[in-house]
């Protein structure tokens, strides 16, 4: 029997204990990102969602964002836009202060990134509380973006980060936890 895609990019994904801190179990994707096939794999499910609308801006949450948001800019024949912590980007930029669990952050995109009216979509490795995800939908929103929806990779549902952000727009994960 040949598993699913999504069962192949699940048994890849390595649980790793006690990571940043005791407590914590990490999801780490490095083992998907190594395999050509399974990259591919992961990237021809997150674009499934989007197939058949224009696209014209994928955005990346700062840093393993950009890997999934580019290469799914690339596929969806589309621009990619990072979205960096503050100080991060070289030009003017627009910028939003969100909560985390302890203290707080800030996300900026470039203030010429997204035309008013442009159809876009966020992508990132990993939704687990939504604050930045939140914050960088927000941003996209400020900007003029029609904001088309958001993918992740990977959801932690236990988290309950898709409640903090649905009403951005239709929320897709190819792999929950």
């Amino acid at each position: 029997m040949v598993e699913s895609p999504t069962s192949q990019l699940r048994s890849a994904v390595r649980d790793v204990a006690d990571f940043p801190q005791p407590g914590i179990l990490f999801k780490d994707i490095t083992p998907v990102l190594a395999d050509a096939r399974l990259l591919q794999m992961a990237i021809d499910g997150m674009a499934h969602a989007f197939y058949g609308q224009k696209v014209d801006k994928v955005v990346g949450i700062d840093a393993r964002g950009f890997i999934f948001g580019a290469m799914l800019a690339a596929r969806l024949h589309t621009g990619f836009i990072p979205a960096r912590k503050k100080g991060k980007l070289p030009w003017k930029t627009i910028g939003v202060d969100y909560s985390l669990e302890y203290g707080t952050n800030s996300i900026e995109l470039h203030l010429d990134a997204i035309e008013p009216g442009e159809n876009v979509i966020l992508a990132d490795d990993l939704l687990a509380t939504g604050g930045t995800a939140g914050a960088v939908l927000e941003l996209i929103e400020k900007s003029g973006g029609n904001l088309l929806g958001s993918v992740f990779f990977i959801e932690l549902g236990f988290l309950n980060g898709r409640s903090k952000i649905a009403h951005h727009g239709p929320v897709h994960s190819l792999l929950h936890y």
